[in-house]
């Protein structure tokens, strides 16, 4: 009997890792996009794996649960991971991407396997056979109804999530923004825009004033924030100094022009708050205003914004934006293999299944991808040993509590504890990396019974 196609819908992070790893597992997919048909809220290209959000897959160190993350996929081949280093762009100790010349490559690399078939069109409903679902938190109203149909009509859970505006270099006042990065970490790879006592309380005034893009009736009345990426506003409207302490912290930035900020002599030149901007492209032309995620009008940030120091003639290539995200109750629907309970010939992946950031999603889609394929070749689906930071985030999102289940990111938390206790956190992250790389590598040599596929494309398994 001829083996079908499995299919992936969504053309994301999720569902391009997916796609990839079922194709070099030797199966043929159908990767559908619904883009440039039809765009999501948030969504402004037709190519694969568009960053709508930040261009920052987060902490490159791998004693940091971001980085850790990053050095699983690399050992398991994960072509996103593989991308993003090839368009890396100077973060300091962030993995970010030119986010341009990243979807565009994948696009360009998938397109060109032997074994994948993109179809661009909206998928309204889930099709039989072996299918990925990695539709993202924007998944379409129409795939949405028949996914709340397929679960039984269990409910979605649903928070707020926001793009950052992003800046013309060129129109940064560099007299005044400074290259650093936080104690001197990695490169000087942000630019930071200082601020005095004074300015700053006219900025926070401001923000707290400016006037707010209307929710729609349905989401005024489900508003649920995701604490991890909280509009500036609404920080704003928390307090006084909670921007200070959260991305206009001003500790650890030093402007060398100015000498030493830590030395006694120069503590009045210390800023009172720093907005920082970190680089988008790899020509430095762009710049992402890191934590500006805002429901705002886009005038009013165009207003309140240019009262920054350093951005007074800022041209904006793109506003922030926000939009409502939805994510199925996981615990209650998924198993640590990413199978739905019910049925489990049908997989989830990426944002939809309550993971949180760009890394998780390829790490959803990994998974995701290589068990659609062992369960095309008949082989058994496989789970990741709980010590690494891939499996242990799939355990959680699959056992959690149903009721209080929200989004999670990748963090040392969710790990088993070490053997031995060990107080410095800095030694205690680097045992975690260490003992999940080792048990990754035991479980690849154990678990993997069969190598991928080569195609005849020789291009194709080059990443």
């Amino acid at each position: 009997m001829e083996r079908q196609p499995i299919q992936v819908i969504g053309g994301g992070l999720a569902g391009t890792e997916a796609a990839w790893q079922i194709a070099q597992a030797g199966v043929e997919v159908v990767l559908y996009e619904m883009r440039p048909q039809q765009f999501s809220p948030a969504h402004h290209s037709q190519q694969l794996a568009e960053l709508v959000c930040s261009n920052s897959f987060g902490a490159q160190s791998s004693d940091r649960a971001a980085g850790l993350l990053h050095q699983e996929l690399r050992q398991l081949g994960s072509i996103i991971i593989a991308k993003a280093d090839k368009h890396a762009v100077p973060a300091g100790g962030a993995l970010a991407v030119d986010r341009g010349q990243f979807s565009q490559d994948l696009t360009e690399t998938l397109s060109s396997h032997p074994l994948i078939s993109l179809q661009r069109g909206e998928v309204q409903s889930i099709p039989n056979g072996i299918v990925v679902l990695a539709t993202g938190p924007l998944t379409s109203p129409q795939l949405a109804a028949d996914l709340r149909r397929f679960t039984g009509g269990i409910e979605y859970l649903s928070f707020f999530d926001a793009a950052s505006p992003i800046v013309v270099g060129e129109s940064i006042d560099r007299n005044i923004a400074f290259l650093a990065s936080r104690y001197d970490k990695g490169d000087a790879a942000y630019l930071n825009c200082p601020m005095n006592r004074e300015q700053y309380l006219r900025f926070w005034q401001e923000v707290c004033a400016a006037e707010q893009v209307e929710l729609k009736d349905f989401e005024r009345e489900t508003a649920k924030f995701f604490e991890a990426c909280l509009p500036i506003e609404e920080l704003a409207r928390r307090g006084e100094d909670t921007m200070r302490y959260g991305p206009l912290k001003p500790v650890g930035l030093f402007d060398a022009r100015k000498g030493d900020f830590r030395a006694p002599e120069n503590q009045a030149e210390r800023p009172y708050a720093v907005v920082q901007l970190r680089q988008e492209d790899k020509a430095g032309q762009l710049w992402n205003m890191v934590g500006f995620q805002t429901n705002l009008r886009w005038s009013e940030q165009k207003r309140v914004f240019r009262l920054i120091p350093g951005l007074e003639s800022a041209e904006f290539v793109r506003l922030g934006v926000m939009h409502r995200n939805t994510f199925i109750n996981s615990p209650q629907l998924l198993q640590s293999t990413l199978q739905f309970q019910d049925c489990p010939t049908v997989f989830g992946a990426g944002q939809l299944v309550g993971t949180e950031g760009y890394t998780a999603a390829a790490a959803g889609g990994w998974l995701a991808g290589t068990n659609a394929a062992r369960l095309a070749l008949g082989l058994k689906p496989l789970t990741l040993p709980l010590t690494t930071m891939m499996g242990s985030l799939f355990e959680f999102i699959s056992s959690a509590s149903p009721k209080h289940f929200q989004p999670m990111p990748p963090n040392f938390g969710i790990l088993p504890e070490l053997s031995e206790r060990i107080k410095n956190k800095q030694q205690r992250y680097g045992a975690y990396r260490d003992r999940a790389i080792a048990d990754l590598a035991a479980w690849q040599t154990q678990s993997l019974l069969e190598p991928a596929a080569v195609s005849s494309d020789k291009e194709s398994v080059l990443y």
